[in-house]
């Protein structure tokens, strides 16, 4: 956890937080069809964002060689760059499908990118936000994997394979994926075993907090930790399109519906909501 709170007033404004949009699984077609839906959503809250929170597993595979990065996202790229020339602060966090970032982002696009959970504060709440991955009791295989894919020597072993063969490979790889396999877990609410819920718990004893927002689990979740601090999962949005609002008074899970007006509709099933 990086614990460098970072401040920010809204003015009026409202803070936008999504997750896991996994571009590029599991097929162009698809994928395709879900960035058009994301960069509408886009569109539709960029009036009203102080700041956008894109909070892990955007790309469902993302490797930085030096000269080169994965194609098939432009439009994406473009709406970000296009947003940030508004002057909209946009902080992206890393997931387990596209941890491999460097400084793409940072130096082209002028986004921030974050590899843990950092603190922020929000008229006057306390928020821990990141992508989730790793986090609490349980998955020691990932956790291993994790500090494999994460070590400089890895990527440095990696980075000598041409880019058509390293990037062809590690789409095979995501193409196991829960994104591309639907996890019989996925829509299943786990109770006590919900890991990311056991996380915020430990850590709210230690280290007070009003929210905890993450991605990772697929499935948009509103649960109470401790006497006052909440937890909310992001959901995805290869079916699910969902994301977190934050104003000055409120704290909204909503689901993005181009087809309606209002577009963005609170959420039909949502755990604890």
């Amino acid at each position: 956890m990086q614990i460098a709170p970072l401040d920010f007033p809204l003015l009026g404004k409202k803070l936008f937080f999504a997750s896991d949009f996994h571009l590029g699984a599991p097929d162009f077609k698809s994928s395709k069809e879900r960035q058009d839906r994301i960069i509408a959503w886009l569109d539709y809250i960029a009036d009203e964002a102080a700041a956008i929170f894109l909070v892990g597993d955007i790309f469902d595979f993302w490797f930085e060689y030096k000269q080169v990065i994965p194609k098939g996202q432009l439009p994406f790229l473009a709406k970000l760059s296009q947003l940030r020339d508004r002057g909209i602060p946009i902080l992206f966090f890393t997931g387990n499908h596209d941890l491999w970032m460097r400084d793409y982002f940072t130096t082209e696009l002028g986004i921030p990118v974050y590899t843990h959970p950092i603190e922020i504060q929000v008229a006057g709440k306390k928020i821990l936000v990141g992508h989730g991955d790793g986090l609490g009791p349980g998955d020691p295989t990932y956790k291993v994997l994790k500090k494999i894919f994460t070590s400089p020597i890895a990527q440095w072993l990696f980075r000598w394979i041409h880019p058509d063969i390293g990037v062809s490979l590690a789409r095979a790889w995501s193409g196991k994926s829960r994104i591309s396999n639907s996890s019989k877990d996925e829509q299943r609410f786990l109770e006590n075993n919900e890991w990311l819920w056991a996380y915020c718990k430990e850590v709210e004893q230690s280290i007070s907090h009003d929210y905890y927002i993450f991605g990772h689990r697929h499935l948009p979740l509103q649960l109470p930790v401790g006497k006052s601090a909440t937890y909310f999962n992001l959901g995805e949005w290869v079916s699910q399109n969902t994301y977190l609002e934050i104003s000055a008074g409120e704290v909204n899970l909503l689901q993005f519906n181009p087809l309606l007006e209002p577009k963005g509709i609170p959420i039909d099933a949502c755990y604890g909501h």
